[in-house]
């Protein structure tokens, strides 16, 4: 004989008795202890109906409980039960069919359970025990989130050890630090409190989120101090006032006063890393020495819960730190060109991975476009990313053509392969605003994907070359398009287009389709988010980067230039070119400080190169003056002494300009500066909307 199914779990809070019941629905049997739950005795209900365990209010629902023990289906209902001196209690009431064919045997079984008055709660160390140690660590302790787990605890204690109770750890620990042995004046943080009763007067004194130093000559401090439990049986009025006043803090000594309380620390790998604050309000049982035993047994197995948590916090923190020193912080590019872009890690662990973007404003409205991809995965692959990406941004700065700058990349892999064996891939482009051209080198890359506004589209076929860091490769070159206005220019690694299902034909061919006839005129946010359709839900992703910019001409009024001879006449006609376009663009103020930067600019031209000379305006987000000649030699700046009659044209030009530099061209150099123009920022944040995934990077 055995009832089918699962017996109710016994509750620290409640006591069970259990009856059985007949066919003709009469009490056969009856546990021992009917005389504690019910204060009845054995006699007074074997032989008797069931009925007659209930009121009548509940005789009726009884009834149902009883018809389904004869269906053979469990049932249960909060029925009030009749003690032996008349009065009624509720009870949770259970009915369970049995299986067997005994005659005289009991149909079923019901369990009685009834809620202990507060006087007799947590009676039984056995079942604080097992409801602490069997139940609740294996659930709460799943998570590795600090909160969740601190939650997860208290809910534990509460109510199967005490009434109200709160978990404090060390603010360190919070904030994912080295934690290290500290004294009783450590700063520590509330991170989760409850009670049974709900009473907000609990978190109302003891907020979450509070940090706080606890005062000498308080138990908080006692137990910090000592790494001990702190046991208070009984509270009375003067100690509550005490701590209250030492606290400063009134109503924490108006909660207190009466209530036995014990501090539970929390100790892993010997150190100390909090503690649990458990109180029992007046009425019930006080805390004893055995409790303490257990509530220490609790407190080991939960701090090694909150000590994994901390570690795997701290692992979280030091790989987002990896990131966001990794990654870009912001994308710049001239005002007619809009950049998007999209990251995703392959790793959910390290959220970081090979693969790397930019985009980079340069002088003369160009903006550099890159993206790269080491081979592997997790931090190492994300450390050579990191070399590469601060070492091609020097280079982008310094102005170096694309090949030029992908040459200087290489050799810095074939350095970095001496020490561990690595290669990459990058395709390096820069758009020119000025003339629509963009000038691509690739170094064993994707082509990349240009779509115009007519609703065509290609990938742009870029002279091949092996892997940055492959020795014994061909040399790498770059190639020159011109570019319509308004078209759509991506770039990408490979796990946007191949993955362990799907061929990279099919993935190219996908790609090609997004940026099909009409993608131009869609918003960029739109085409960021469809390149990236269906790809979160593939587990065995590869890292992915994805850069997409529309490619627009810088208009032609902000544009102006003026081809002059070598002639020293030539710098009275370069002043009055740009009094007159600076009175057009409103720049007035600008006037005075332009024209003496153009008149350097050109006579240091005119001494050191031959040929005609080029004069160029360009207003941007900046006013940029760039003077170009066919001299290959660069200027470097020098400080003249005092006996020098040459050598302070560009010391003129760096104090009075917000910056200045030098590039190289296919025919000559390029001289440049820039100024700030009033009103505009001269370096605006990107904004980018929100988007799935934008937790991996940060603009």
């Amino acid at each position: 004989m055995a009832p089918r199914g699962d017996a109710p779990a016994a509750d620290s809070a409640s006591r069970t008795l259990v009856l059985g019941i007949d066919g003709v629905r009469r009490v056969v049997q009856c546990g021992p202890n009917v005389g504690t739950v019910i204060g009845r005795t054995t006699g007074d209900l074997i032989g008797r109906p069931a009925a007659d365990l209930v009121g009548d209010e509940g005789k009726a629902e009884l009834e149902t409980l009883l018809e389904a023990i004869g269906a053979g289906q469990e049932r249960t209902a909060v029925l009030p039960v009749l003690r032996g001196d008349g009065t009624v209690t509720d009870a949770v009431v259970t009915a369970q069919p049995m299986v067997g064919d005994e005659a005289g045997a009991a149909a079923g079984l019901l369990f009685v359970r009834v809620a202990l008055p507060p006087s007799e709660r947590y009676q039984d160390p056995a079942l604080m025990r097992r409801a602490l140690m069997d139940d609740q660590v294996t659930r709460f302790g799943a998570s590795l989130d600090l909160d969740q787990s601190a939650r997860g605890l208290v809910d534990a204690v509460v109510p199967h050890f005490c009434t109200a109770a709160s978990v404090l750890v060390l603010e360190s620990l919070v904030a994912a630090d080295e934690v290290h042995s500290e004294s009783g004046s450590a700063v520590l943080r509330r991170i989760a409190v409850t009670s049974d009763d709900g009473n907000p007067a609990w978190t109302s004194a003891f907020p979450v989120g509070e940090v706080l130093v606890f005062p000498e000559g308080t138990p908080y401090r006692e137990v910090m101090d000592t790494a001990r439990p702190v046991h208070l049986p009984h509270i009375d009025e003067d100690a509550a006032g005490s701590i209250g006043t030492k606290w400063r803090r009134g109503p924490a000594g108006d909660l207190l006063r009466g209530v036995s309380m014990v501090l539970l620390p929390m100790i892993a790998r010997d150190t100390l890393l909090g503690f649990i604050a458990c109180t029992r309000v007046p009425g019930f049982r006080k805390f004893d020495a055995y409790d303490v035993e257990i509530g220490m047994e609790f407190a080991a197995r939960a701090a090694i819960v909150i000590d994994n948590a901390r570690l795997f916090s701290r692992e979280r923190a030091t790989a987002l730190a990896l990131q966001r020193s990794l990654l870009p912080n912001r994308l710049s590019a001239p005002s007619s060109v809009e950049v998007r872009h999209r990251y995703l890690p392959g790793s959910k662990l390290v959220e970081v991975g090979g693969d790397w973007y930019e985009s980079i404003a340069l002088p003369g409205a160009r903006v550099a476009l890159i993206v790269g991809d080491v081979a592997g995965h997790g931090v190492r692959a994300a450390v050579t990313m990191g070399r590469l990406r601060t070492a091609l941004h020097t280079l982008a700065n310094l102005e170096l053509p694309p090949a030029d700058a992908l040459h200087v990349m290489h050799e810095l892999m074939i350095e970095l392969g001496e020490q561990e064996p690595h290669f990459a891939t990058c395709v390096y482009a820069v758009y020119d605003a000025t003339s629509g051209t963009i000038e691509i080198a690739s170094a064993g890359h994707l082509p990349p994907l240009l779509a115009g506004p007519a609703g065509d589209n290609e990938y742009l076929q870029v002279p091949p070359a092996p892997p940055l860091g492959v020795a014994g490769g061909q040399a790498i070159e770059s190639r020159e398009f011109t570019v319509e206005d308004g078209s759509l220019f991506v770039i990408y690694t490979d796990g946007l287009v191949e993955n362990r299902g799907r061929d990279i034909d099919d993935g190219l061919a996908r790609l090609r389709g997004i940026f099909g006839p009409g993608s131009v005129e869609r918003p960029m946010e739109d085409l960021a988010k469809a390149t990236l359709d269906g790809v979160y839900a593939d587990q065995h992703r590869d890292d992915i980067a994805v850069l997409i910019a529309r490619l627009r001409r810088l208009p032609e009024d902000r544009c102006a230039s003026w081809s002059l001879p070598a002639d020293p006449a030539a710098v009275r006609r370069a002043r009055g070119h740009v009094r007159t376009r600076l009175e057009e663009w409103g720049l007035e103020d600008l006037d005075y400080t332009t024209q003496l930067l153009a008149s350097e600019l050109i006579t240091n031209a005119m001494r050191y190169a031959h040929g005609p000379i080029e004069l160029r305006l360009l207003l941007e987000r900046t006013l940029v003056c760039e003077v170009l000649d066919r001299s290959a030699a660069l200027p470097r700046l020098r400080r003249a002494e005092d006996d020098d009659e040459n050598g302070r044209g560009l010391l003129v030009v760096s104090q009075l300009a917000h910056r200045w530099g030098t590039r190289r061209t296919a025919s000559g150099k390029v001289v440049w500066c820039e100024q700030i123009v009033p009103g505009v920022d001269p370096d605006p944040a990107d904004q980018v909307s929100s988007w799935p995934g934008e937790s991996h990077h940060r603009e």
